[in-house]
């Protein structure tokens, strides 16, 4: 039987009837005093109050009086408060005691075994409290709902979506280092300028009060992360709004600046730094004076940092002193950290006499210099080459009495290896050591390089094995290397590779060391022992069987395909030279055209025009510019072979990518290709560009004119051009002289000369039946069409002269040569449907999947036209 109890609701609305408390025990609110009642206290105590004293009075008693209603009014308010929470609270007792009661006569105790009546089973067959919560609901669902906790999240969801942004005062850390922990995790996913409404959204939703600690963690985040431009937007943001225009930090900007030096942004730091001298509010402090120091100092700002020195002497403007007290002064002294800095930025920039300089302000100052301040300055010495002063400085440093350190050992080593004192360099680390100063890798690191750069490998192994004993900061790989480089320098061939064998003992030898090993075997003409050190190295990458340091990578890079081009056209080995660049070309590797452009020039006098052929195409499909030395030799190579459509298109790309050569560059150049040049191949490409219509601007016009010129000088002394003087006469007469200073573009009265004597050129030629196919057939190629396409492989692909001399591109025909030589049957010999340089990558994939290309000691031949 269930024992009825009254609604909690029920005392509720009694307690609530009469809402309005009484604003004191007593009932009776004290009021304010009358403006008689005040004159006449102040004429008892002898005073003749005046009415604006009296109406001074009045005001100030009745603000007293309303405080004093307020604060009774809200001590009632908690009594009241403190009585129905005391009431509920013996309410739900209450119920919570009915419903055990009830649910003991239904249930039984638990140790005293089931009694009474069992709850109903649910649906689900679940028993127990699940009975029980479902009976409570059918029988007594508003009485007891106070016991289903299902409106709990509910609840929490509701509050939440009420509570307004910014509300977190109340929050706890644990949930406000979580919210900034996302919100540091979405701001590093990408750039949002502080103008971006991504991230005013975002910095709105996060529900954050964007107070003093928290934007400084803010900004711990994403200095851990690198992620500087994030953090210059955020303070930027959060400072502009109004709410927060005030609460401006110094902390905060403070924070930035070291953010912006830590990347190395002087330029950035700069503004922030005066943005802070403009507000008396964060208005910089030492801490910020040495932050833009070290940071300018860092960057070699000399004469910036000469002036952050500056404005630490100086006053703030009116305009900032008005923000703050008459009597603040917020002007500084630097001290040795700022000088320190502007030694820094003294090594650099090599202005050595700012070393003196700065000693002398640090005397003016009372200030003694430390061990980094005469380390900086042996360095700024030494980079200056004035070596007597880093012997001096070192003196001074012992005679007051100031420790040196390892790196002081560091650059006095250096110093006397620059000069040739190889044994004054080892008996300073021999002084170090007798010192007992803990030396540092730096140090054994220098001494073997200078050993190594005159020969003595074999003490300088010695200091490896000191230097094996010392925590490193880099892999011992990097030492080898450099003392790989080291004897390189000095001349010492053998040395080196004495060193990389002795290397095997200690570590292996990474990708650097293989490059280096690489460069010097190409210049000492060592093919054999480079083609064997490239091919082991991609034979224990690729099958992964010889032990990898933990450090190192076998991987071959793009300098490592460069070092063997290299050594294989210094050793004239052309063939291994092809195989090495499809292996960098499948790789996806690519040549470094402003360094190795001489490279495939060599390649394809030597033979391999096909392979400067792809690589320009695949600079073009890339979006570069080639190098202008590959635009010539391209232009060179195509006349020679009479290949005009190409000549014509590598014209086109080069009025595009406004590169131009004058005409004296032209003649140098077509001076050296003479000898290739035919009589006819000439006449062919004059008739062509008589055709095209597009010689009225450079290059095309310059190129005109140094054919003409090579016209004139070379080809008039051939019998069959002397037989054709009438051509001749009228080539002449399509590009009349004119000055180099000039304009580029001809007159209309030229253009019009130079159409009528096109046309008349090219009946004179059908008529004779000298016009060759190739002219005829010729495409009208133009500049946009050119660069709209991409660009395809080489006019070796497309050449239909039979006449060429195929002596200098072998007698093998491989399976690609086919291949294009099957798709240049399907159709006409048009350029634009030519294979492109992508195609002709997927198809040296294809090769050596196949494995149908392995490396063979014949000679390998050139695609097929």
């Amino acid at each position: 039987m269930a024992v009825s109890s009254p609604s909690p609701r029920l005392h509720i609305s009694l307690h609530l009837q009469n809402p309005s408390p009484s604003p004191s025990r007593s009932g009776k609110p004290r009021t304010a005093p009358t403006t008689e009642t005040l004159r006449r206290r102040l004429l008892g105590r002898g005073v003749s109050p005046t009415p604006k004293i009296l109406h001074a009075l009045r005001k100030k008693e009745a603000l007293k009086a309303l405080r004093r209603a307020r604060k009774d009014t809200a001590a009632a308010v908690a009594r009241r408060d403190e009585a129905l929470d005391s009431a509920a609270e013996e309410e739900e007792e209450a119920c919570f005691r009915v419903a055990t009661a009830e649910y003991r006569t239904l249930m039984g105790r638990p140790w005293d075994g089931a009694r009474g009546v069992a709850p109903r089973r649910g649906d689900s067959g679940e028993e127990g409290l699940e009975g029980l919560r479902e009976m409570l609901v059918a029988r007594r669902g508003e009485v007891f709902s106070w016991l289903l906790d299902d409106d709990l999240e509910a609840e929490g969801a509701e509050g939440k979506q009420h509570r307004r942004p910014g509300a977190g005062w109340h929050s706890e850390m644990e949930d406000e280092e979580r919210k900034i922990e996302l919100l540091v995790r979405r701001l590093n996913e990408d750039y949002l300028s502080s103008r971006d409404w991504r991230l005013t959204r975002m910095l709105r939703k996060a529900d954050l009060i964007y107070n003093e600690d928290n934007m400084l963690r803010i900004l711990d985040g994403l200095e851990a992360r690198g992620n500087w431009r994030q953090a210059l937007s955020i303070t930027e943001w959060v400072y502009n709004e109004n709410i927060y225009g005030h609460r401006k930090s110094r902390f905060v900007y403070t924070k930035l600046l070291s953010i912006l030096g830590k990347s190395l942004r002087p330029t950035e730091a700069l503004e922030i730094f005066t943005i802070m001298r403009g507000d008396a509010q964060i208005y910089p402090d030492m801490a910020a004076y040495h932050s833009i120091a070290v940071t300018l100092g860092r960057a070699g700002l000399l004469h910036e940092l000469i002036k952050i020195i500056e404005y630490m002497r100086q006053k703030p403007t009116k305009r900032v002193l008005k923000m703050r007290r008459k009597d603040w002064d917020p002007s500084l002294e630097p001290d040795v950290l700022v000088y320190n800095s502007v030694l820094n930025a003294c090594v650099i920039t090599q202005q050595w006499k700012g070393v003196f300089w700065v000693f002398q302000q640090m005397r003016i100052n009372g200030l003694t210099p430390t061990g980094a301040t005469f380390g900086l300055a042996m360095e700024v010495m030494l980079k200056a080459k004035k070596y007597d002063f880093v012997q001096k400085f070192f003196e001074k440093m012992q005679k007051n009495g100031v420790p040196p350190r390892a790196i002081t050992y560091k650059v006095l080593v250096r110093a006397f290896w620059e000069q040739g004192k190889i044994n004054e360099a080892v008996e300073a680390v021999e002084e170090m050591e007798q010192r007992g100063v803990v030396g540092a890798a730096s140090v054994y690191y220098e001494l073997a390089c200078c050993l190594c750069n005159n020969g003595r490998w074999k003490d300088a192994m010695l200091q490896v094995e000191k230097l094996k004993q010392l925590p490193l900061t880099k892999p011992l790989e990097y030492t080898f290397t450099g003392m790989i480089l080291a004897s390189f320098d000095g001349g010492y061939i053998y040395e080196c590779i004495s060193i990389f064998e002795s290397m095997m003992d200690h570590c292996t030898p990474n990708i650097g060391t293989i490059n280096v090993m690489l460069k010097v075997y190409g210049h000492c003409d060592m093919f054999g022992k480079a083609k064997d050190l490239f091919e082991t190295t991609d034979a224990c990458f690729s099958s992964s069987l010889s032990p990898v340091h933990e450090h190192s990578s076998l991987k071959a890079d793009a300098y490592t395909y460069s070092s063997m081009l290299e050594a294989s056209a210094s050793a004239q080995q052309w063939e291994y030279f092809e195989f090495v660049y499809r292996e960098m070309a499948l790789s996806h590797h690519y040549l470094d055209q402003s360094k190795y452009s001489w490279l495939l020039i060599k390649a394809s006098r030597a033979g391999k025009p096909y392979l400067l052929e792809h690589a320009f195409d695949s600079i073009l499909e890339r979006g570069e510019i080639p190098d202008i030395q590959l635009f010539t030799e391209m232009i060179c190579q195509s006349v020679a072979h009479r290949d005009y459509a190409r000549t014509l298109q590598v014209l086109h790309v080069m009025a595009d990518t406004s590169i131009n050569v004058n005409e004296l560059q032209w003649c140098d150049l077509l001076q050296k290709y003479a000898h290739l040049f035919s009589v006819d191949s000439v006449r062919d490409l004059m008739k062509l560009l008589c055709t095209s219509g597009t010689i009225d601007a450079h290059p095309l016009l310059s190129f005109v004119r140094a054919l003409q010129a090579q016209v004139g000088t070379t080809l008039m002394k051939d019998t069959s051009l002397v037989a054709d003087d009438t051509s001749s006469k009228q080539c002449h007469l399509l590009l009349p002289e004119a000055d180099k200073s000039a304009s580029s573009n001809l007159t209309e009265k030229n253009q019009l000369t130079c159409k009528n004597l096109c046309t008349n050129i090219l009946l004179d030629a059908e008529c004779s039946g000298d016009v060759p196919d190739s002219v005829t057939d010729m495409p009208q190629l133009g500049a946009s069409a050119v660069m709209s396409r991409n660009v395809s492989c080489g006019s070796l692909l497309e050449n239909k002269h039979e006449q060429y001399d195929l002596r200098q591109w072998g007698t093998q025909i491989s399976a690609v040569d086919e291949i294009l030589d099957s798709l240049n049957s399907c159709g006409d010999s048009s350029y634009g449907e030519v294979p492109s340089a992508s195609e002709i990558l997927e198809f040296w994939e294809q090769e050596r999947i196949n494995d149908m290309f392995a490396l063979k000691k014949e000679s390998r031949t050139t695609f097929k036209g």
